[in-house]
């Protein structure tokens, strides 16, 4: 399988997963358990032919590449976590994890944590 192949083809995100070599699928399985447990109301969805969680619109998202793991969790999250990233390449609202060293579970953890409050505090200011 081509880790750079169109992913706008699959419709889950397990479909999605099964289809990269074994230990992708296993990294991307961990990163898929630790959303959840962190966002546990969020809904999964593939969005932009990339997993994405949402919960009062869009949350995450993930996608492999060749040499890496792209965590897309937007600018502010990026902001308020940029002391924690120096070792990764970051930008405006992406994190790359290199494939080929573990990946800071607990961060995308607290991460994800931190989008849920932000986004759940912008759906209370819109009622």
């Amino acid at each position: 399988m081509d880790m750079e192949a169109s992913k706008s083809q699959y419709a889950t995100i397990p479909e999605y997963i099964s289809q990269f070599p074994e230990h992708v699928r296993g990294i991307l399985e961990e990163l898929r358990r630790v959303i959840s447990e962190s966002a546990p109301e969020a809904e999964e969805a593939i969005s932009w032919g990339m997993p994405t969680f949402r919960l009062h619109g869009n949350l995450v998202h993930f996608a492999a590449y060749k040499h890496h793991i792209g965590f897309y969790p937007g600018s502010s999250a990026i902001d308020a976590f940029r002391e924690d990233l120096p070792q990764y390449e970051y930008s405006k609202g992406t994190v790359r994890f290199p494939i080929d060293k573990p990946i800071p579970f607990d961060l995308v953890r607290k991460i994800v944590r931190y989008r849920v409050k932000v986004n759940s505090e912008k759906a209370k200011m819109k009622k």
